[in-house]
């Protein structure tokens, strides 16, 4: 494809010989999926998100592995179990990170399965000034209390104690030390929530599949994949998985077991043959539609040497 075509969000990806290839996400879409293992993923991720810092994008990276560079960040927040993170919905509505108190009451609803009637009467006492936090919610003697009271920890009761942090243009969300999936889950939907709005914006997910395990962790999905002008999102997983292989947008396929790189072509559409290469370490397969074609791209990693 001649370079005029792309845009000015255009990032390079891979080089074959001569050639550099480009993944540009008005052009190819604004979801890229990248599957690897190890930390191939985090490692493309990076090199794709220090081209988009040179554009003057705000980065948010959502990083399972707690090993992501620390320093490009205005904002780092550190997710560990039994450790404060005042990610309470209800008081960042009041700080304004959060878009309303509708917004805090579902969050709720997601994190601890309440039923809409419930969640309309939550929503009431949130406005009237009733509940000012979840641990109100969770201690109140309505229905929804007992709901909540059913799954919720000491664990929970922790975690939404604190300050709202404050939000940067780059932030970097650190789950290196979080060992509860639940933890997690809620941490990952509390922030794709008040930042879902962002533009100007690349959003970075690894592990996708570890972070999107739970409901909570499932309902924040489309908050971040839904295309929007100006914010860009890329998934790294280490797990071949259906929800995110059936996330409309491009498909970079890293070194992986064989079985593994033929599921991940599959999904694509990929026919069988030479479109099917065997990727080897080092290198990637860029798979992408027009409306009309299904396009694959080989090239090695361009900071491979």
């Amino acid at each position: 494809m001649d370079f005029m075509k792309y845009s000015k969000l255009a990032v390079k990806i891979l080089k074959y010989e001569e050639k550099e290839i480009y993944y540009d996400p008005a052009y190819h879409g604004r979801t890229l999926k990248i599957f690897g293992i190890d930390d191939d993923p985090a490692r493309v991720i990076e090199y794709i998100g220090d081209q988009f810092l040179e554009k003057d994008y705000g980065l948010i990276f959502f990083d399972t592995k707690g090993k992501y560079p620390k320093e490009k960040f205005d904002t780092v927040i550190r997710i560990e179990d039994n450790k404060p993170t005042g990610l309470d919905p209800i008081k960042m509505v009041e700080k304004g990170l959060l878009k309303d108190f509708y917004t805090a009451a579902t969050i709720i609803q997601t994190i601890y399965g309440l039923d809409r009637s419930l969640t309309n009467k939550l929503y009431a006492d949130i406005l009237e000034g009733k509940v000012k936090s979840v641990k109100d919610a969770a201690k109140s003697e309505e229905h929804y209390g007992e709901v909540i009271r059913e799954a919720y920890t000491s664990l929970d009761d922790v975690f939404f104690e604190g300050e709202p942090p404050e939000l940067g243009k780059s932030i970097l969300v650190d789950f290196g030390r979080t060992y509860n999936i639940s933890i997690a889950g809620m941490a990952f939907l509390i922030l794709a929530a008040a930042v879902k709005d962002r533009r100007s914006t690349l959003i970075g997910i690894d592990d996708a599949a570890v972070l999107f395990y739970t409901t909570p962790g499932i309902a924040a999905l489309p908050l971040l994949t839904q295309p929007m002008r100006g914010r860009v999102t890329v998934l790294g997983s280490r797990y071949v998985v259906e929800n995110i292989l059936n996330i409309p947008g491009p498909t970079l396929v890293l070194y992986n077991d064989p079985d593994l790189q033929s599921m991940i072509y599959e999904a694509n559409g990929a026919p069988q043959g030479d479109m099917r290469k065997h990727v080897l370490k080092g290198e990637g397969a860029f798979i992408w539609r027009t409306t009309q074609t299904l396009e694959v791209e080989f090239g090695k990693l361009p900071f491979e040497g």
